[in-house]
């Protein structure tokens, strides 16, 4: 189904859930840049709450977290997540409507549920809620009656499981084991909890993975239910995340038999009915997602694909990053120093970047790209790209008329590497970022 072209796949790429990506962010945006930036928003914002806690690590995990195993150290963070929120709130001073709350980490629900309700008081106290979306992500493993009981008297709706594969030989060799039985009683409890559309994280390219692996995974995530897919390829960079160094790079797929399971996920996937979401997601029919994709507009930020129109996402809890239309930053990434700014009733940016006006020209360019195939682009972006697209076209994949990008059938897979031809920045950080497919 689609082509395969290696020599244009050879050079990793961000996966743009930003432009400017992290990786540009520098020393030069800070807590007074941040302070004037929320005081400026108005409109529609939605939340992202960061809890950097899991019971256990995984050793494939590239997130910023922690183990959950010390009581003190949990509570501490958490008062000081509270006053990030409270702070946060007096800045956005009713300004804001506030329509989608998103928890992640690590895993939310490596608290308590309690200490998950008492957050989401503080965000009902201190910022403008107006019958949010809720949304979080779960890990099966550390899923109680208990949680799901406070999931549903929230009302929370979209939720996402970390699933990874079903296969027990994948799961010992990323550290992340989770039976069958396990992952079938999380999604029975979210489901009668009441969410509504369920996202199951999924994994292809992991050490000694097969199709007949990967098969069985995407056929029992199917026969489960999943409102949702994402379909990721395993970003191997030990060199950047040092807990990756337990895992055998020696039996990981070559990037031929990794395009062959993203090709061999998206048929399989598309003849169960699912919705192709961008690259690498899924959705059924009728699911928000699904409608966005298929309705033109579908988005994209740190969560990923997402149906949020939002021109705002504010984020709270260290390491968190708030996307504005013309800045960026992330919150202190240690959780101690997190803390500390926090008792300090400072707020906690550490660094991030101003987006100029030629910055937003391009992020417009990729993320049209990216989530709708196409992308008009102006005389000199198209003069600057002309003669690296050349490549692409000549292959059939991408054509320009009219001012009009567009990415033609079977180019999914190079749409990041399409999309790079855009970013500036891109070639200085070549190593920061994973395989094109």
């Amino acid at each position: 189904m689609w082509p395969y072209y290696p020599d244009l796949l050879s050079v990793p790429v961000p996966r743009y859930t930003s432009f400017p990506t992290a990786a540009e962010f520098g020393d030069g945006v800070g807590a007074a840049d941040a302070d004037a930036a929320l005081r400026r928003v108005a409109g529609d914002v939605s939340l992202y709450v960061h809890v950097p806690f899991c019971e256990q690590i995984c050793w494939y995990c590239g997130c910023n977290t922690g183990a959950a195993n010390r009581r003190q150290r949990l509570a501490s963070y958490l008062d000081a997540l509270h006053r990030d929120i409270a702070l946060t709130g007096v800045r956005l001073d009713g300004r804001v409507s506030v329509r989608r709350v998103s928890f992640g980490g690590g895993s939310p629900n490596a608290i308590a549920p309690t200490d998950f309700v008492r957050l989401v008081d503080a965000l009902t106290l201190h910022v403008a809620l107006e019958e949010p979306v809720w949304s979080i992500e779960i890990d099966p493993r550390t899923l109680t009656r208990d949680w799901a009981d406070v999931l549903g008297w929230v009302g929370v709706s979209h939720a996402s499981m970390g699933v990874q594969t079903f296969a027990p030989h994948l799961q010992a060799a990323i550290g992340r084991v989770q039976d069958d039985v396990l992952i079938a009683r999380g999604t029975d409890m979210l489901r009668n909890a009441g969410v509504t559309s369920l996202n199951f994280d999924l994994m292809y390219g992991l050490p000694g993975q097969s199709l007949d692996d990967l098969e069985a995974t995407l056929r029992r995530t199917v026969e489960l239910g999943a409102d949702r897919i994402a379909l990721f390829g395993y970003a191997h960079v030990p060199h950047l995340i040092p807990r990756q160094r337990r895992i055998d790079d020696s039996a990981l797929p070559d990037q031929a038999a990794r395009f062959a399971m993203a090709a061999f996920g998206h048929a399989l996937l598309l003849a169960e009915g699912y919705v192709p979401v961008g690259f690498d997601h899924f959705a059924r029919p009728g699911d928000p997602l699904a409608r966005a994709a298929q309705g033109g507009t579908l988005r994209r930020n740190f969560q990923g694909f997402t149906d949020d129109q939002a021109a705002s996402l504010v984020g709270l809890g260290a390491s968190a990053i708030t996307c504005l239309p013309d800045i960026l930053w992330q919150n202190e990434k240690n959780a101690g120093r997190y803390r500390m700014l926090l008792s300090q009733d400072r707020l906690p940016a550490a660094h991030g970047i101003r987006r100029s006006a030629d910055d937003q020209r391009r992020a417009a360019v990729i993320e049209g790209l990216l989530c709708r195939g196409e992308a008009r682009i102006d005389a000199d972006l198209a003069g600057e790209v002309a003669g690296r697209l050349v490549p692409f076209v000549e292959r059939g994949l991408a054509s320009v008329v009219d001012g009009k990008l567009r990415l033609e059938p079977g180019a999914l897979p190079y749409a990041r590497s399409i999309a790079a031809l855009f970013d500036p920045y891109r070639q200085d950080s070549v190593r920061r970022f994973s395989s094109a497919v």
